[in-house]
């Protein structure tokens, strides 16, 4: 084929993986979101779980009423607008969050349960030039929830048998393989390995995406 053509088939490929959040454009994978809880505090399932939990509570509803709010307010202030906002739902979050989970488990996730008002996969959306509609927010919202909830629990379990040679505090190996994934430091190597075999995999799903439209 021509090279234009070439293009459009790519670009029709490259606008199908866009739209999937989940694996083909995870915004953890892709584009390096939400990576600081991930690091520190996910070094457990338990506490994978509970920042999930603060995701679904948190990422969705703060870019549903932000992009509602937007539409009250001038453009110019929208990074305001869904700053607030995330400050906003985080306290009916957190109080939520205190039903269900013990003061001293949410205890072990430190500042970065908080931190997660501030991060760029709750935030970044308002960088964009264009107004955001309810429908588009929630739909967005909740595949880019997923998205970010499927790393977390991957990376927290994944350090946890690794680190303690445990899976919700029960015994899966006799000895810890790699304690160092409990720290930080560890951490960083845990989610860079996975991104490796993860961006490879997407690399092999485009091409062959691409190849099933150029037979088409």
């Amino acid at each position: 084929m021509n090279g234009p053509e070439n293009e459009a088939l790519y670009s029709s490929a490259e606008k199908r993986a866009r739209r999937d959040r989940v694996f083909l454009n995870n915004p953890v994978i892709m584009q390096g979101l939400g990576l600081a809880p991930l690091i520190v505090a996910a070094t457990t399932l338990k506490n994978g779980i509970m920042l999930s939990t603060a995701v679904v509570l948190l990422l969705t509803p703060t870019r549903v009423l932000a992009a509602l709010l937007s539409r009250f307010s001038y453009f110019r202030f929208r990074g305001l607008t869904y700053a607030l906002t995330a400050a906003a739902v985080y306290v009916g979050a957190r109080y939520l969050m205190g039903l269900v989970y013990a003061p001293a488990e949410l205890a072990l996730l430190g500042l970065y349960l908080p931190l997660l008002v501030a991060d760029p996969i709750v935030l970044k959306r308002y960088e964009r030039p264009q107004r955001e509609r309810t429908r588009t927010a929630l739909r967005k919202g909740l595949i880019t929830s997923c998205g970010y909830i499927l790393v977390l629990l991957m990376v927290s379990a994944l350090r946890e048998v690794l680190g303690l040679g445990t899976l919700l505090g029960a015994p899966v190996l006799d000895r810890a393989l790699f304690p160092m994934a409990q720290l930080p430091s560890g951490g960083f190597m845990v989610v860079a390995l996975l991104m490796c075999v993860w961006r490879a995999a997407v690399s092999s799903v485009k091409k062959q995406m691409s190849l099933e439209e150029e037979q088409q």
